[in-house]
């Protein structure tokens, strides 16, 4: 952590997939303003449009969304600087999210176009060796140009177990898989979710109280589920994500740690919805301009919510309200080239 802030790091798309970033760069952030200072670009690599922390080590990780998808790996200094580790082939097409099971022993990636999800273990250094799964979706669904086959767009490891959710937009699915944490084999297992045809599922956030929340990017859709008698999870409540009549393609779903509201970024009406959650049903208190366009990603720091624009390639910041979770927007936009990923770096307490 640094003395005069904390540090974010920013994915993008690069000139390879038709960006104008460079790289993952780096900003500083006031812990107590908010505010957001660029400092520069951190690492030069190819489209790096998702990004994600080792959990007990220095160690980002990022995807390289291209047609022969890799994923790489940096070393984090006290700085924030970044050293490469190791780059991997992830076996599929165009890889747009990952993440780090919660044992830390290895590395989970979603290839969007070939619909694979591809497994890395990872060494006491967190340095990540070649695949030892890569296993593959099957199905469709109503929309043809968007959904021919399937379309891996989110994984998220259990935080408590050894299961992977796969949320499918190709499929309307959110399949599950368990990972042996000796072999780094997936086995697949029944859909958890079976979303309407057409939903489109993109993203999930799983609530405290044990629902899951999931917005549907065809659908434009806030969708909630719990469990049902067979082990699967049935859908319990929908709202629109945004009252815009524009067509409109969610994109990020977060909230804060009380878990009383839940944010969904909306690319085309490019607004950010708040929603009050009770546990029961999801109830929009505000629907606010981002300040930008194509709301790719954004990401919830304490009171601050930030939003990754896309294609105005810029960073916007919103104070959020704690007792009506309404963000205002705050200060000026960060100048931030086809930026797609915010993520927030966690220092790593030293071990005596």
């Amino acid at each position: 952590m640094s003395a005069h802030g904390e540090f974010v790091f920013v994915g993008c798309y690069t000139g390879e997939t038709g960006g104008e970033g460079e790289g993952i760069a780096l900003l500083r952030r006031d812990p107590g303003t908010g505010d957001l200072i660029r400092i520069g670009v951190a690492a030069r690599t190819p489209s790096p449009s998702f990004l994600a922390q080792h959990p007990h080590l220095s160690v980002l990780y990022a995807v390289n969304e291209l047609t022969a998808g890799t994923v790489s790996a940096f070393a984090v200094g006290e700085d924030a600087s970044l050293t490469g580790l190791a780059v991997r082939s992830t076996g599929g097409a165009d890889p747009c999210h990952l993440a780090v099971t919660a044992d830390g022993r290895h590395l989970v990636v979603a290839n969007y176009s070939s619909g694979s999800v591809s497994v890395h273990p990872l060494d006491d250094a967190g340095v990540p060796g070649e695949r030892s799964d890569l296993l593959d979706l099957d199905g469709r669904g109503p929309v043809e140009d968007r959904q021919e086959g399937p379309h891996a767009h989110m994984v998220s490891p259990d935080p408590n177990g050894q299961g992977v959710l796969v949320v499918d937009l190709g499929s309307d699915r959110v399949w599950r898989a368990r990972l042996d944490p000796h072999t780094g084999r997936l086995t697949a297992q029944p859909p958890l979710v079976v979303a309407a045809p057409g939903t489109g599922p993109r993203h999930l956030l799983r609530s405290a109280d044990g629902a899951l929340l999931l917005v549907g990017e065809l659908a434009a859709d806030l969708s909630w589920w719990r469990p049902a008698a067979d082990g699967s999870l049935q859908r319990v409540g929908r709202v629109p994500a945004s009252t815009t009549t524009a067509q409109n393609f969610p994109s990020e779903i977060t909230s804060g740690r009380d878990g009383r509201f839940v944010y969904v970024g909306n690319r085309g009406p490019d607004t950010v919805s708040a929603f009050a959650w009770d546990g029961e049903a999801a109830t929009l208190v505000a629907e606010v301009p981002t300040g930008g366009e194509w709301p790719r990603h954004i990401a919830l720091l304490s009171e601050h919510l930030y939003v990754a624009n896309e294609r105005s390639h810029n960073v916007t910041v919103f104070r959020i309200d704690p007792d009506t979770g309404v963000p205002t927007a705050q200060g000026d936009p960060v100048a931030e080239p086809s930026p797609t990923c915010l993520l927030r770096w966690n220092a790593v307490p030293i071990k005596n």
